[in-house]
């Protein structure tokens, strides 16, 4: 389906200079710089990766300045409503549960599967031991799944349990898991059968700050009708990432 800027957006961008304007807002973007590719540290230092060079696109035709802040998953949430910064762009999926706490712009990753990444074909999945990362909709899923789950704050924490016989299996975004696997050698693999979760991956802003969350609603709608987002998820994930139709 082709994506039609509407005249509400429309509307929206023509306001968004004089937003910035108005305000001489620097927005603060929240991440967790540990989630590669869609945020993590390069060899630098610097944060890189899918989330942050959409979020500085973003930033550009706003016409606002963004400054990035890094903060620990398991707290990502209360330090935007305590307000330590303005938006959170961490790979975070679109829950009714997050959607009670916090407001979301639209989706600017699609809705993806989940998997389960193990040492072995052979991995108990039901009912053995199941790392993931806490506060996510993995965790909960595996919470209902009957299987054991083993929470850990950090993605890379999931996958050393793997490692070290901790858990049987990790489950986490398959985008995420994918890098993963093709770097470990063989080491790890992909089991089971995927499963989708989520209603894709959102910006998530304070409910306070709705001018802000139109801006930056328009501008993903924009970028969606004109194929630079799809260009950036290609360039992040691979040809084979699921884009906008």
């Amino acid at each position: 389906m082709k994506l039609i800027l509407t005249a509400a957006a429309a509307l929206a961008l023509t306001g968004t200079a004089a937003l910035a304007d108005a305000h001489a807002q620097t927005i603060r973007m929240g991440t967790e710089g540990a989630y590669a590719p869609y945020n993590f540290l390069n060899d630098a230092g610097e944060v890189d990766g899918f989330e942050i060079e959409l979020g500085n696109e973003l930033c550009a035709r706003a016409e606002l300045t963004c400054e990035w802040v890094t903060n620990e998953w398991d707290s990502i949430i209360p330090n935007l409503t305590s307000g330590n910064y303005d938006t959170i762009m961490a790979g975070m999926s679109i829950t009714d549960e997050r959607d009670e706490v916090i407001d979301f712009t639209q989706n600017y990753f699609p809705p993806a599967a989940s998997a389960y990444v193990a040492m072995s074909e052979d991995a108990d999945l039901e009912g053995g031991v199941i790392a993931a990362q806490t506060n996510t909709i993995q965790a909960g899923f595996v919470a209902e799944s009957g299987a054991t789950l083993l929470e850990f704050a950090t993605y890379d924490e999931t996958i050393a349990a793997v490692r070290n016989g901790e858990a049987d299996a990790v489950f986490a975004d398959k985008d995420a898991l994918l890098p993963t696997v093709e770097e470990s050698a063989g080491e790890l693999m992909v089991v089971g059968d995927d499963v989708p979760l989520g209603g894709g991956v959102g910006m998530g802003l304070r409910e306070s700050d709705t001018e802000l969350k139109e801006t930056f609603d328009a501008i993903i709608t924009e970028m969606k009708a004109d194929g630079s987002l799809n260009a950036l998820i290609v360039k992040w994930f691979g040809d084979d990432a699921k884009v906008y139709e």
